[in-house]
C-alpha cells in the first residue's frame, strides 16, 4: 500500500533543520505602504508575561484587527491606521494558525473569525468587497514560489460558473512584525453567499430535513476532523470527513443518510447506470463533477479527489462536486524537497497511481457519456472569449503578476521563497500551453452530446414574495413557481431539475405534461391548495428569494432548458409583497427580459392548468381585430414583440372588437384575461 502522505510533517522538520528547503535569508523588514490593502493584526496582551499573545494553532486568541483601504484605490500607508475614512475593518476578532503540513512553514496561514465587541458574537462584516461573514483565513501561499496557483484557480472557477472562495491580496503586520503577502479569502462554509444549502442541525433526522445539507470532504484525519467513513480508490482508500454537520454534532442517522448517498453514486457509476430512476443521473449533479474534473486536471492538482475535496448537497438536492480547495500543488508544481513530481502535462490526475480518489471519478470519467459531457464542457471553456483560453489564461496571470509584483520583493526579503516570480509564472504560461494541449487530444469526442434536444418547458409565472392575509399570514408558505410546456409534445419530466442552489426539486421518474399545460411548483402544497382551490404538482425545498434570485430549469443531464433571473427592482414590475405575482406575457418572449412580465393579482384556477380558448380573427389584420370567447373578458392587453405594453382596456364581454388602425405594421401579442384564466394570442398587423 502506497503512504504518499505518510509522514510529511517529520520529514518535513528534519529538512528545516539541515537548511535544505530554504536557502533565502530570513530578515527584519521596514514597511510602510503598499498598493495592497494592508491588514494589521494586534493580540492582546498576556498578564503574565506583558506582550501580546503568541498565536497558536489551538485554541484561539483574542485581538484586534485593522484593515486599511483607500476607497478609491490610491496607496495604502501603515500611517493611515487611525484615519477611519481608509480603515475597511476595525474591530474585534480571534484568530489560530491553520494547515498541516505548511504549520512548519516559518511563515504561517491563519484562520480567524470577526467578533462583536463582547468578545464573544460573531460580526458580520464585509471585508474588502466581500460578502458579508464572519470566518476568514489568511492563505500564506505555502509552498508555491509563484504566488498565484491559488489565486488563479479559485478565480477560474468563479468564472467557469461555480463558487469558489473569493480572494484579496494583502500585506499583513502581526504585532508590529511585517509577515508578507497573503490570500484574504473565504472559508468554506454555508451560507447563502458561499456554499448556498440548508445548515442541518441535530434534529434533522427524518425525510425530508435529513436529506440536507451537508458539507462534506475527502482529505486526511487529524484531532478535529475523525474519519467518517472510508471508501476504496483504485490504489488504496480515500477517507471522508463531516464539515456540515460537525464531526461533533452529527449524528447516526445523518452520517448513514449521506454516507449511502455517496455510496450509491459509487455502485451506480461503477455499473454504468444511466437510469433517469435509480443511476448515478438521480444521485448527482452532473455539471459539478464535471467542472471539478476540470478545475483539477487543467491544473494536475495533485490532491485532487484525495484531499482537500470538497462536496456539498443542499436538502432534497442532488450531490454536488466542490468548491474546489487547496490549488498550491497545481500547473507543474510540487513538494519537490520531499522528492515529488507529480503535477505533470501528460497524466490524468484521477487515474495517476497515487493520490486518486474514490473509485467513482474514474468510473465517472470511463462513462462514455458523462466523459462526453466533460469533453464537451472542455471545448466550450476553452474557445475565445472564454476563461480557459490559453490567452485569457495568459493575460490573467499577466494582470495578477502586476498586481504582486511590488509586494514580491518584500515576501522574498522577509522569507526567501520567491526566487524568480517572472520565470516562474511565464514557466506556468507554457506548462499550460501545453497542459491544455494534451487534455484536447486525450479528453475523447463530444459529438453525441452537443445540440441535445431538450423540452419547450418555460418558467412562467414566479410568486416570490407573496402579499399576507389574515387567512394566510406567512408569506413564504405561499411561494409558486409555474412551469408551462409551450410546445407540441408531451415531455417527459422524469429527472428534470433546479439546477441552481437555492431551490431544490427533482421530478419525479415518470412523470410528465401535456403540451399547453402547466404544473405548479409550491413551497406549501397545504397552503397552495387552501388558497387556490386546487393541487400543486410537487413543493420544493427552500424558498424564493424577495429580492433576486437565478432560476435554471435543467434535464438530468444539466443540459439547460430555461434560465430566469428576477429582481425586485425597476426596470422590473412590482410583484414585491403587494399581492402581486410575476407573468410572463407569452412563452415566446425571452424571460430573462424584464419587459416581457408583468405583475398581477389574478386569481389562479385549475383553468390554469388548460388554458381556454379563444378567437381572434382576421390574422393579419388591417382594420378591425375580432375576439370571440367562451367566457366573458374583462381585460384585453397588447404588447409589442419587446414586451412592452401598447395598449389596455378593461371590458366586459364575449364578443368584442378592437380598432388596430393605430397600431404600426408588425408583430404584437394579445393578452386576454377572463374569469377562466388568461390566454396569450399572437398576431400580426399589416
Amino acid at each position: 500500500m502506497k503512504t504518499t502522505f505518510v509522514g510529511f510533517r517529520s520529514i518535513f522538520k528534519i529538512l528545516l533543520l539541515c537548511g535544505i528547503l530554504f536557502s533565502g535569508k530570513i530578515s527584519a523588514q521596514v514597511f510602510t505602504d503598499s498598493n495592497l490593502p494592508i491588514v494589521i493584526i494586534n493580540t492582546d496582551i498576556d498578564p503574565n508575561t506583558g506582550q501580546p499573545y503568541e498565536i497558536p494553532d489551538d485554541p484561539r486568541v483574542l485581538g484586534n484587527m485593522k484593515i486599511i483601504k483607500h476607497p478609491d484605490g490610491s496607496r495604502n500607508y501603515l500611517s493611515d491606521q487611525d484615519n477611519a475614512a481608509f480603515l475597511n475593518y476595525n474591530g474585534r476578532m480571534n484568530i489560530e494558525i491553520r494547515g498541516a503540513t505548511s504549520q512548519d512553514l516559518p511563515k504561517k496561514q491563519y484562520g480567524l473569525t470577526t467578533l462583536q465587541a463582547d468578545n464573544s458574537s460573531n460580526n458580520n462584516v464585509s471585508l474588502l468587497g466581500m460578502p458579508s461573514e464572519n470566518d476568514w483565513v489568511l492563505n500564506g501561499l505555502a509552498f508555491d514560489p509563484s504566488l498565484i496557483r491559488d489565486y488563479l484557480s479559485y478565480n477560474l472557477s468563479r468564472l467557469m460558473g461555480n463558487y469558489a472562495p473569493r480572494t484579496v491580496y494583502c500585506e499583513v503586520v502581526i504585532n508590529g512584525d511585517y509577515k508578507g503577502l497573503y490570500i484574504l479569502q473565504e472559508k468554506i462554509k454555508a451560507d447563502s453567499n458561499r456554499v448556498n444549502v440548508v445548515k442541518i442541525t441535530a434534529s434533522d433526522n427524518t425525510e425530508p430535513t435529513i436529506s440536507g445539507g451537508y458539507i462534506t470532504k475527502a482529505d486526511r484525519e487529524d484531532e478535529d476532523d475523525p474519519v467518517a467513513w472510508i471508501m476504496p480508490s483504485y490504489e488504496w482508500q480515500t477517507t471522508y470527513i463531516h464539515d456540515l454537520p460537525k464531526p461533533e454534532d452529527v449524528t447516526a442517522a445523518q452520517d448513514d443518510f449521506i454516507h449511502d448517498v455517496f455510496e450509491t453514486l459509487a455502485s451506480t457509476a461503477h455499473a454504468d447506470n444511466l437510469s433517469l430512476d435509480n443511476g448515478f443521473p438521480s444521485v448527482i449533479d452532473i455539471p459539478s463533477f464535471v467542472d471539478f474534473m476540470i478545475s483539477s486536471e487543467l491544473a494536475s492538482n495533485v490532491d485532487s479527489y484525495q484531499l482537500s475535496t470538497y462536496f456539498h448537497k443542499d436538502r432534497k438536492g442532488k450531490l454536488r462536486a466542490g468548491p474546489i480547495w487547496d490549488y498550491n500543488l497545481t500547473y507543474g508544481n510540487d513538494l519537490f524537497n520531499y522528492g515529488l513530481d507529480r503535477s505533470h502535462t501528460d497524466v490524468w490526475q484521477f487515474d495517476n497511481g497515487d493520490n486518486t480518489g474514490s473509485k467513482f471519478w474514474k468510473d465517472l470519467f470511463d462513462n462514455e457519456t458523462f466523459k462526453c459531457y466533460l469533453s464537451k464542457r472542455f471545448h466550450d471553456l476553452t474557445q475565445p472569449g472564454q476563461p480557459l483560453k490559453h490567452s485569457n489564461l495568459s493575460t490573467f496571470i499577466d494582470q495578477t503578476v502586476a498586481l504582486i509584483t511590488e509586494a514580491s520583493i518584500r515576501e522574498n526579503e522577509r522569507w526567501g521563497t520567491v526566487p524568480d516570480l517572472i520565470t516562474e509564472t511565464e514557466n506556468m504560461k507554457t506548462w499550460l500551453y501545453d497542459r491544455l494541449n494534451w487534455m484536447q487530444e486525450n479528453i475523447g469526442p463530444y459529438g453525441n452530446c452537443t445540440n441535445v434536444a431538450v423540452p419547450s418547458l418555460v418558467i412562467n409565472r414566479i410568486n416570490y414574495n407573496p402579499g399576507t392575509s389574515g387567512s394566510f399570514p406567512v408569506s413564504n408558505d405561499q411561494e409558486f413557481v409555474e412551469i408551462k410546456n409551450a410546445g407540441n409534445a408531451t415531455v417527459d419530466l422524469s429527472g428534470i431539475y433546479f439546477s441552481r442552489l437555492g431551490l431544490s426539486y427533482v421530478f419525479p421518474f415518470g412523470a410528465t405534461l401535456n403540451a399547453g399545460q402547466s404544473v405548479f411548483l409550491a413551497s406549501n402544497t397545504t397552503t397552495f391548495q387552501a388558497r387556490y382551490g386546487f393541487a400543486a404538482f410537487g413543493q420544493f425545498t427552500r424558498n424564493l428569494s424577495n429580492s433576486s434570485q437565478k432560476l435554471v430549469l435543467s434535464d438530468a443531464f444539466g443540459n439547460l432548458i430555461d434560465t430566469v433571473e428576477y429582481f425586485d427592482s425597476s426596470p422590473w414590475p412590482d410583484a414585491d409583497g403587494n399581492g402581486s405575482y410575476l407573468q410572463l406575457i407569452d412563452t415566446a418572449l425571452d424571460n430573462n427580459i424584464a419587459s416581457s412580465w408583468i405583475a398581477t393579482d389574478t386569481s389562479l384556477s385549475t383553468q390554469d392548468l388548460v388554458y381556454s380558448s379563444v378567437s381572434v380573427y382576421p390574422n393579419p389584420v388591417r382594420e378591425t381585430l375580432h375576439l370571440s370567447s367562451q367566457f366573458p373578458i374583462s381585460n384585453i392587453e397588447i404588447f409589442n414583440t419587446m414586451g412592452r405594453s401598447v395598449y389596455t382596456q378593461k371590458v366586459n364581454g364575449q364578443n368584442l372588437t378592437f380598432d388596430a388602425t393605430a397600431l404600426l405594421a408588425g408583430v404584437y401579442l394579445l393578452r386576454i384575461q377572463s374569469e377562466q384564466g388568461i390566454q396569450t394570442v399572437r398576431f400580426v398587423h399589416q
